[in-house]
């Protein structure tokens, strides 16, 4: 069983030197992709710059920017059996790119307008087969629920974890599941390696038994 696992940010330069980008260690997508090896699945993971390891048995492709990484992830998508969007890919990349670096302004500020950036979980949702599931993560600072169950709905997800920023470069964190009738399945607290291995065994029954986090 393959499974598509994104992880790690992405960046939108503004100038050769300079960019956008979201805070993500990596650190969710490389349990992830532990948590698949353990359990005898092969992790196909597409991942922004990090400083962190995958495991040896992973595929690992490498991208920068959400493009590269928006893709990717069409590619590989058809040949796995589900896909967990554990990146923090930037939603937004500045219009001109600026071949020179840009100096600083003598007087005021500097602005510069934006542009959105491929949704990938969206449209991986608009391809996914019958036999294919989906999960995305969402971290938000404010109204998390109402927001991870939007993007539950707008990127036809099978379900959302919610996080908040706490769980950044961190080991551990918090974890809200829900799945797509809104009903919350489960509340981790923990490292990220055990809930990892909560969320894997729980999209393998639903990929067996597609009847939610019947675990849960």
């Amino acid at each position: 069983m393959n499974i598509l696992i994104t992880s790690g940010p992405t960046r939108e330069y503004l100038d050769p030197v300079r960019y956008l980008t979201n805070g993500s260690s990596g650190r969710m997508g490389a349990a992830l992709a532990e948590a698949v090896v353990r359990q005898g699945n092969v992790p196909i993971v597409v991942s922004g710059p990090v400083a962190i390891s995958y495991p040896p048995e992973a595929e690992v492709h490498w991208v920068e920017t959400t493009e590269q990484m928006f893709e990717q992830c069409l590619a590989l998508f058809p040949r796995c059996t589900g896909v967990i969007g554990a990146a923090a890919p930037c939603d937004f990349k500045p219009v001109a790119f600026s071949e020179q670096k840009i100096s600083k302004p003598k007087e005021g500020g500097l602005s510069f307008h934006c542009s959105e950036t491929p949704d990938i979980l969206a449209a991986l949702g608009a391809i996914k087969r019958s036999d294919q599931w989906s999960i995305a993560f969402a971290l938000e600072t404010q109204n998390g629920a109402t927001k991870a169950l939007e993007k539950l709905k707008q990127k036809c997800c099978d379900f959302v974890v919610l996080n908040s920023p706490d769980s950044i470069n961190s080991d551990a964190a918090s974890f809200q599941v829900f799945d797509a009738t809104g009903k919350q399945r489960a509340f981790f607290t923990g490292s990220k390696r055990e809930f990892a291995e909560e969320l894997l065994r729980s999209a393998i029954i639903l990929a067996s038994q597609p009847i939610g986090f019947s675990r849960w």
